[in-house]
């Protein structure tokens, strides 16, 4: 059995800015919510999707926020599309998948959760993140927990996160907080590059660990001695910035693994298609409660 964990939030965006506009009958956009239905839909029927689960933003802004005032807010998305969260979350509950709509934490942090969890089930053959999120890649264990850009069908595990970022998986929060990240608004330390982290990182692990000594960074000493100054001048928000990055395992999810498994449809999905103007969609829906 393979699990499948949909981050809802960038599956929304991708249908908002990869498909046309689409009105619905009384006036509404809802144009990512029909795209990200469908993309759902393509994923339901493909051969070993049975156990899925799907977590969004609910809102935005979550306890990170606290921490760091620049952290990421709803200010700048298109009204059109943070009109659509809600309505997304309802269509993905009728279609019949588990949703997590997260308040206080992240929609990352309730698929790390989740795939820890599921991960420690023996029934479990491959638990699947699906997005390309660079924060995600911690979650990866081996090529039994792994990250799936469905967009582009890659999937990445344990090799192809060092391959990606020059470090393990448990040091991608490190790398985040020297690197930044500006998706999530946070600048990381002056003058640490993606390779100059990967390079320190992938010998000393954690930033905690590594040495004062430059010699055995593996960069050239001018370089390392300039880079060893801004950490030292940053030391606090190196450790901020890799609270921010680092997901939390412990988000308070009721389901268990059978819960996941994909049943059907609900009927009040056929009302759903109807009032955003797709009737038809339901017909593509193979299985019903």
């Amino acid at each position: 059995m393979q699990v499948h964990l949909i981050d809802g939030t960038y599956e929304l965006f991708r249908a908002f800015f990869g498909a046309p506009p689409k009105k619905a009958p009384d006036g509404r956009e809802v144009g990512a919510t029909v795209g990200l239905l469908r993309s759902l839909l393509s994923l339901l029927g493909q051969p070993g999707t049975s156990h899925v689960a799907c977590a969004f933003d609910h809102v935005i802004e979550s306890f990170r926020n606290d921490l760091f005032p620049h952290y990421k807010t709803s200010e700048g998305i298109d009204p059109s599309l943070l009109s659509q969260f809600h309505l997304a979350e309802s269509a993905v509950r009728a279609l019949g998948l588990v949703v997590w709509p997260m308040i206080e934490f992240e929609a990352d942090d309730a698929l790390a959760s989740a795939a820890a969890r599921f991960d420690a089930e023996p029934c479990a053959e491959r638990v699947i993140i699906c997005s390309p999120d660079k924060d995600l890649a911690q979650c990866v264990r081996g090529s039994r927990v792994v990250c799936l850009d469905r967009r582009r069908n890659i999937a990445v595990d344990h090799a192809g996160v060092i391959a990606k970022f020059g470090v393990e998986p448990e040091s991608i929060p490190d790398w985040l907080a020297l690197v930044g990240d500006a998706a999530d608004g946070y600048p990381g330390i002056p003058g640490w590059g993606a390779k100059s982290a990967a390079t320190v990182l992938a010998r000393f692990r954690h930033i905690e660990t590594i040495p004062d000594d430059v010699a055995g960074w593996g960069l050239p000493i001018g370089r390392a001695l300039r880079l060893r100054d801004a950490l030292t001048t940053g030391t606090a928000d190196a450790a901020l910035f890799r609270r921010l990055a680092t997901l939390r395992l412990d988000v308070p999810l009721s389901e268990t693994l059978d819960d996941l498994e994909w049943r059907g449809a609900r009927p009040e999905m056929r009302a759903i298609c109807t009032e955003l103007g797709e009737p038809e969609l339901a017909s593509r829906i193979a299985r019903w409660r």
